[in-house]
């Protein structure tokens, strides 16, 4: 069976209601990526979801328990997360670094799948910071060290270049359109198979023995409209899309 990780896909949001002169607040918390799981799973896929919240205490603690899954998945979560846990911020004490452990893990032959998000890539107000990470060198595009977010509400067409490569699933070329990616370069040696405008949309690598990919839109709303949740490539699409960058 094969294993992914998914670090991420979760929120909290904190609302004030103000009524005239009274307010209250309520706080909702959500967990995405229900149908990227639900993808797959259906392929026979054991799926581990880390919430944001809980990268801090249930992250694997050695490289073998991370050598046990086929898949990494970052999605929409900044990489703040994974380097200032209550005790190195609180505490001022040192530990492991866990996006180096992603690094060594693809290295020595694992699979690393970054999706796009306000909270990937750089990110909004360029707040993931994944560019100066240890990621920042593996990944099959460049990041942005500023804000790279591409708004389209009206619809940004998707063109497919490689239709034919495995990492696509034989979905064609007629996908829906996005409401918005994180800006990337492609990398030099890197293959594009898919951009959005003109910038890269699916593109793998290989880094060391392992492999690395991206989609830079969002698997989830809001990017990801309900045309594109509800098309038929959706499933076939995240399926090779993960069994590539896993090694298959």
């Amino acid at each position: 069976m094969k294993k992914a990780l998914l670090l991420g896909e979760s929120w909290t949001t904190h609302m004030i209601h103000q009524k005239g002169f009274d307010s209250f607040t309520t706080t909702e918390y959500v967990e995405g990526g229900q149908e990227f799981t639900a993808a797959l799973e259906s392929d026979g896929w054991q799926v581990t979801h880390l919430p944001a919240h809980t990268i801090e205490t249930r992250f694997p603690s050695s490289a073998a328990e991370l050598a046990d899954h086929d898949l990494v998945v970052i999605s929409d979560v900044g990489a703040n997360t994974f380097l200032l846990s209550r005790a190195v911020f609180g505490r001022s004490a040192s530990e492991p670094n866990k996006l180096e452990q992603i690094r060594d893990y693809v290295l020595a032959g694992g699979g690393l799948l970054m999706v796009g998000g306000y909270l990937s890539f750089s990110g909004i107000d360029a707040k993931a910071r994944y560019a100066a990470s240890p990621l920042g060198d593996i990944l099959p595009v460049e990041m942005l060290e500023t804000d790279d977010r591409a708004e389209h509400p009206e619809g940004a067409p998707v063109t497919v270049q490689a239709p034919d490569h495995g990492a696509l699933g034989g979905v064609g070329s007629d996908w829906p359109a996005l409401l918005g990616y994180n800006r990337t370069r492609a990398r030099a040696g890197a293959e594009v198979l898919a951009r959005v405008k003109d910038d890269p949309l699916v593109a793998v690598a290989t880094a060391g023995r392992g492999r690395t990919g991206v989609f830079t839109s969002d698997m989830s709303p809001h990017w990801a409209p309900p045309p594109f949740m509800e098309w038929s490539g959706y499933g076939p699409l995240w399926r090779a899309l993960a069994g590539w960058v896993a090694g298959d």
